[in-house]
């Protein structure tokens, strides 16, 4: 199981906070370390860096760990700039960048910055066009003809590196899958239970087979907290904390983690919730921190991903 480290700026932080963590990330041998594209945190103003012009910074202060946005909105960026922002991107970090693209949906940001957001029917009838045109671009150039968006440039320069994937996002049932199957080379999710997963990835293979591709090769990944504890009784004390500020009993919040596939427990137990991941097809997890970036914890972690690393 590959692992990563996956922050919010948009909760509030600086550009230098974001290196120290990537720096972070990269020094504990993580696979990855993402971040998200908001301008806004729902209705609240904080201190939010854009995604892709930070990780031109981080791609040249850091030198293995891959960078990836997990997703950027195609309501900010059109395809061509999102395409010739990655392909620098890839260039600038030697083949580390992932390009996440995502449908947006937050619409409090949208309207405050004055960002166009159409019929979510709309969005993925953009989105599906926008990922052919920019995998055809990003493999060199071509021609796509679509109702928004169109390319006819038979070469195009740079040209992404093997190793640039594209990241389809999110959690619907059919279109997100679909789309995955024809264009990433990964999908990712927040967490979710066996039995959802299962139905998204029967369509995501469907529709990778049926494009000539391999699903075998499309990396699967999940995102979510990951709630592991030196001891048990930390482990139980957290778990009462949470469950009051949530009103409600200690039973029903850890009954609500099992129901969402959410991990906790002991260190000890951080190896096996990888490894059922990982027979459920997933291959990469991202321990998300939803927090201002100067709250996440990273003497809190070290021993989160050690545990986790010992599967």
């Amino acid at each position: 199981m590959e692992l990563g480290l996956f922050v919010e700026p948009q909760v509030g932080g600086t550009y230098q906070r974001l290196l120290e963590l990537g720096r972070w990330a990269e020094d504990q041998g993580l696979d990855a370390f993402a971040r998200s594209d908001h301008y806004l945190n729902m209705e609240d103003s904080a201190h939010t860096t854009d995604a892709l012009v930070s990780f031109g910074g981080l791609a040249v202060e850091t030198s293995s760990v891959e960078l990836v946005t997990l997703v950027s909105p195609l309501t900010f960026r059109h395809p061509a700039v999102m395409v010739k922002s990655a392909t620098t991107l890839d260039e600038m970090s030697g083949g580390r960048f992932a390009l996440g693209v995502g449908t947006g949906w937050m619409e409090p940001e949208h309207a405050r910055f004055g960002l166009e957001l159409p019929s979510v029917s709309e969005r993925f009838e953009r989105l599906a066009e926008a990922l052919e045109y920019i995998t055809t671009a990003c493999s060199g150039g071509g021609t796509t003809s679509g109702k928004y968006y169109s390319l006819d440039l038979e070469s195009v320069s740079p040209k992404a590196s093997k190793d640039l994937r594209i990241v389809v996002g999110g959690g619907g049932p059919r279109k997100t899958p679909t789309l995955a199957g024809r264009y990433a080379g990964e999908y990712n999710m927040f967490l979710t239970d066996r039995e959802t997963l299962d139905a998204r990835l029967d369509v995501f293979r469907a529709a990778a087979a049926e494009t000539g591709r391999d699903p075998d090769d499309i990396l699967v990944s999940f995102a979510g907290p990951a709630m592991f504890f030196e001891t048990q009784a930390e482990h139980d004390a957290e778990m009462n904390d949470r469950a009051a500020r949530r009103g409600i009993t200690t039973e029903d919040y850890v009954a609500l983690l099992s129901d969402r596939s959410i991990p906790h427990g002991t260190f000890e137990d951080g190896a096996a919730a990888m490894d059922e991941y990982a027979s459920w097809g997933v291959g990469r997890y991202y321990v998300q921190e939803y927090a201002a970036l100067d709250d996440v914890d990273t003497e809190r972690l070290e021993p989160v991903f050690a545990a986790l690393r010992r599967h």
